[in-house]
């Protein structure tokens, strides 16, 4: 039986580790990537660890070239990258942000993925086996907010990096099927960091409060079965879909 392998950024925790756990059940392959490890997704003997920081870009495509060695793509039916990981802060306004925190935010959250999408086509252009690339995108790429500046810009980046990969792939014969979701709230990490912050400091925070508060936020297992039938569903390249689509 064919197998299916799915390289995950961010998996130690949230939408990451949540997916990858919903994936590995159904008995994919699942290679995670990210700082910290999961202890959750550490007992499954089809998942694989691989610890780097993203904000290391440079290295980033060796990095996934070792991983895409590792499959056996002869007994392989699909190969499938999702661009999870992301970096919430800076949050204030751009005057107080520094270089590095401008520089480290758009590495991981727009370089890093642009890297690994490059280095993911090149290397399985020649396989003749389904592809796919989903970019995990925000609302804060479509509206702007005060005090998310580098984020709502780098999900703008993704938005618009989806799109012109989805162009140029329109074009191909064995296109890759890429498409950016905007999952819309969901409780993660993320959104604790932002209520936890100072209105004096993050002017938004009263926002993601009163979004917790009053139950507006998806859980990271809906999220997740919502990205298991986007996974199984045959999307036009360069599609941004939203978790309120069927």
């Amino acid at each position: 039986m064919a197998e299916k392998h799915f390289i995950i950024t961010g998996t130690s925790r949230g939408i990451g580790e949540q997916l990858a756990m919903m994936l590995l059940e159904r008995g994919s392959h699942v290679h995670g990537i990210s700082r910290g490890s999961s202890d959750v997704l550490c007992k499954y003997k089809n998942y694989s660890h691989l610890k780097f920081d993203l904000s290391n870009t440079m290295g980033a495509q060796h990095m996934l070239d070792g991983i895409l060695k590792s499959i056996n793509t002869n007994d392989t039916d699909m190969l499938c990258l999702i661009n999870n990981a992301a970096m919430l802060e800076p949050l204030k306004s751009i005057e107080k942000c520094t270089q590095e925190e401008i520089n480290k935010n758009l590495q991981i959250s727009l370089i890093a993925p642009m890297v690994l999408t490059s280095c993911f086509i090149q290397q399985t252009e020649s396989l003749q086996l389904r592809r796919k690339i989903i970019n995990i995108s925000s609302g804060s790429g479509t509206y702007p907010a005060p005090d998310m500046s580098v984020y709502c810009t780098a999900k703008a980046g993704l938005n618009m990096f989806t799109r012109c990969v989805g162009a140029e792939q329109n074009k191909r014969e064995n296109p890759i099927e890429i498409i950016a979701v905007d999952p819309g709230m969901v409780d993660t990490e993320l959104q604790r960091v932002a209520r936890g912050k100072n209105e004096t400091d993050f002017g938004m925070a009263p926002f993601f409060n009163a979004a917790h508060e009053t139950g507006q936020l998806i859980s990271t297992r809906d999220l997740g079965e919502h990205l298991l039938h986007r996974i199984d569903q045959k999307i036009e390249p360069g599609k941004i879909v939203t978790y309120a689509e069927v």
